[in-house]
């Protein structure tokens, strides 16, 4: 099968920990005879330093004649004081992809519980995933600032709703039946709209699962204290950015989380860490959230043998104690080498390369192409 991937590395380490996805999908590309068109094109600060604009239209473009899209990591200290901020590139991205739900599933692994700040009886069990709604809510409502005055509006319909509630009940379906539904329905209106959208999309499409509802103060407490109680998590989208950010750390570090956001028709995969500047340019950043990440795409491209091959090959990884310096103390053990190992273990899981299905597939990945003349034609 032959795909069009855009892959846009972003800021920071991103370009670091994004060169995985060519690595990663020539190896899939080998082993299952797939074709994989991947493009790179400019976000974020890189976007604003090369042309003014954190979403150049090309980029946008690019996004939405692909088969998938992915994201590094965008920002920095360098463009806090700017007029256009990195981030406004990410959120325009969002909303013109209309990709409204973002998954960000959480599993610990068994040989980096030590590495939690958790302790590991706490943490047995804990699997869990966060469904964040996406395009509304206070990043998207109105905003206003005068010279002793601030406000952002946090604004939500029924319709947005439904949307994000349907796509938490049906993973929750397919897992073990239980949803807990996040919100400030006591102080809130926005909040107290969400819990009799949610219980009702519950009573009438999905009785078979199990509806809890949890203020936010309360789940972030028991995010600590029970993580294994949560099965999936539904959430809008302030809550949903600070509740991930929180479970994240229970794995051992945020270099290890994927994230999926997705649409009716558009996929967008990113790792959920930002662009930590502070280590750009070392070589030393942690890419297994974005090797996951890409094992989220390829299982939206329906390519579930071939996520579920990956997933495996970073779990050989880890259990083999590949890890960078975010997990174990003065590791010396790099980005590529974690990626090329990866790589390696991945070819062991699948087994020989059919050379003949090889062969009709070649070139299995095309070179990637970017050109920041090009790419910055226009504003998104």
């Amino acid at each position: 099968m032959n795909f069009n991937i855009v892959s846009l590395p972003g800021d920071g380490i991103g370009p670091e920990v994004s060169a995985a996805v060519p690595v990663i999908l020539r190896k899939i590309g080998e082993l299952f005879g797939h074709e994989f068109q991947l493009n790179e094109h400019l976000i974020g600060g890189a976007a604003i330093d090369s042309c003014g604009q954190a979403l150049p239209s090309e980029t946008l473009q690019a996004c939405k004649n692909a088969d998938a899209v992915f994201l590094a990591a965008i920002g920095g200290p360098k463009w806090d004081d700017g007029d256009i901020r990195p981030e406004q590139g990410l959120l325009k991205l969002r909303s013109e992809l209309e990709v409204f739900a973002n998954i960000r599933p959480l599993t610990v692994y068994e040989t980096l519980k030590p590495f939690s700040p958790l302790k590991p009886e706490i943490l047995e069990g804990t699997d869990f995933i966060v469904v964040r709604e996406l395009t509304g809510g206070i990043y998207f409502g109105k905003k206003n600032r005068e010279a002793n005055f601030a406000s952002d509006e946090c604004r939500y319909s029924i319709n947005e709703v439904q949307r994000i509630a349907r796509v938490g009940f049906e993973l929750a379906k397919q897992r073990n039946r239980k949803l807990t539904s996040v919100d400030k329905a006591n102080v809130l209106e926005s909040s107290k709209l969400w819990r009799e959208v949610v219980t009702r999309i519950g009573e009438q499409e999905y009785p078979e699962v199990e509806l809890h509802h949890q203020l936010v103060d309360s789940c972030a407490m028991k995010l600590i204290q029970t993580p294994s109680e949560f099965d999936v998590v539904l959430t809008e989208n302030m809550f949903g950015d600070i509740l991930s950010d929180e479970a994240s750390v229970l794995a051992g570090s945020m270099g290890l989380l994927a994230s999926s956001s997705v649409g009716s028709r558009y996929g967008l995969f990113e790792p959920i860490h930002g662009s930590a500047p502070d280590i750009a340019g070392q070589g030393i950043a942690n890419p297994y959230a974005t090797i996951l990440s890409i094992a989220m795409m390829l299982r939206w491209l329906k390519l579930s043998t071939e996520a579920d091959s990956l997933e495996q090959a970073v779990s050989a990884s880890i259990e083999n104690g590949v890890l960078t310096v975010d997990l174990k103390p003065y590791s010396q053990v790099t980005t590529q080498q974690v990626i090329q190992t990866v790589a390696d273990n991945l070819t062991k899981i699948v087994g020989s390369i059919d050379s003949s299905r090889s062969a009709r597939n070649q070139p299995l990945v095309k070179p990637v192409e970017q050109s920041p003349q090009v790419a910055c034609a226009g504003e998104a």
